[in-house]
Parts: structure tokens; sequence; C-alpha cells
């Protein structure tokens, strides 16, 4: 007997499926028939809520960054952590670390998919920018620090640590040490604080 869902869940379903496939066989080693098979439906009904494998892609991501946007909130609500340090642990939360992170974040990086990855960036920008813009007027409010430019760091920031925190657990000791070491010097720079005053607070943020 055909088992009728509803469409919310339905479509949740096939997004379950879909991840575990692209994270196990890759994105272009995953076909729609091997989506069908895995979730039992016909072809007819995944096309009633995708028109395509990157369409399903496409809400993969958009899945993903709101994931990210709900963790970010939940880091900067954290009232007893001192805000620099929330603010770092976010920047490391917003990192993917496993397979089908990686297999998404390859295939959005791909040419013919730059305005999925342009997609991506300007969703995390305008999820996360104001999360990270409130702490640094918190730390202004605080004494902290002091820019005359929070949004603009904020952004700097996301997209600066984005780089230079991606995959940072596959550098060697020596490449990681140097990131983390950027990372606190150029924060330390954007925020118009004395050099060294935040490497007791984050550096024991990377353990």
């Amino acid at each position: 007997m055909r088992v009728v869902k509803e469409a919310n869940v339905r479509k949740s379903e096939i997004l379950d499926v879909a991840e575990l496939l692209f994270g196990t066989k890759g994105f272009d080693g995953t076909s729609t028939t091997d989506i069908l098979n895995m979730v039992g439906i016909a072809r007819g009904t995944l096309y009633y809520h995708f028109k395509s494998k990157e369409d399903i892609l496409d809400a993969i991501i958009e899945r993903m960054t709101c994931s990210l946007v709900a963790k970010a909130n939940e880091i900067a609500g954290k009232k007893d952590v001192p805000v620099l340090q929330r603010l770092t642990l976010m920047m490391l939360a917003l990192n993917v670390n496993n397979d089908l992170g990686h297999e998404i974040m390859e295939q959005v990086h791909k040419p013919q998919n730059a305005l999925m990855h342009q997609k991506m960036q300007t969703r995390l920008l305008a999820g996360i920018n104001p999360i990270i813009t409130a702490l640094i007027e918190e730390g202004i409010a605080q004494g902290i620090c002091q820019t005359d430019h929070p949004a603009e760091v904020a952004e700097m920031t996301l997209l600066y640590s984005n780089t230079a925190f991606d995959d940072l657990v596959a550098y060697s000791e020596e490449e990681r040490q140097r990131k983390i070491a950027a990372f606190i010097y150029n924060l330390e720079r954007l925020l118009g604080m004395e050099r060294e005053s935040l490497r007791e607070t984050i550096l024991p943020i990377f353990g």
C-alpha cells in the first residue's frame, strides 16, 4: 500500500536522504534514482518537490545556513560567557567539518555554481552579520574594544574566519597555530585593541 505523507514531511525526508547520499557518495556520484530508491517514492513525487538534483542541493544549503544562524544565535545568547569568547566560538561553529559539508562546499565552489555560492554567502552574511555586529557593540559598550564601523568589522571578521578556519583540523600544527595567531592579530586590529590583548581570552578556545 502506498504511504501518503504530508508535503513538508516528504520534502524533509528527501533532503535527509540526499544529505546522506551526497555525504557518502558525493554529489556527482549520486543520481536522482539513488535518492528515489532510498526514499521509496516515484519520480513524479520527487519532481513535485524539486525540479532537479541541483535544486535539492540548493535546498540543503538553505537548510544548512538556517541551522548555522540558529547555532550562532544560541552562542550569542550565552551572556555568562565573555563577549569576545562568544564571538570566537561563533566563528568556529560556522565551519562545517563533516563529509556532507565538504561535499557541498566543493560543489558550490565549482565555477558553474557561482550563483549558488553567492546565495550561500549572501544568506550567511544576512543572518550572521547582525549577530556579530551586536556582539561587537556589546564589547564597545563594555569598553573592551572600539570601532566606528561595527557592522563592517563584523562582515570582515565573518569572511576572514570562514577562510582561515575552513577545515582547520586538516592543517599541520604549524599551519594551525599560524592561522590562529593571524586571526587574533587581525581581530585585535579591527576592534582597535592593544596587541596580544585577546590572546589569553581566545587561545584556550582552540585547545
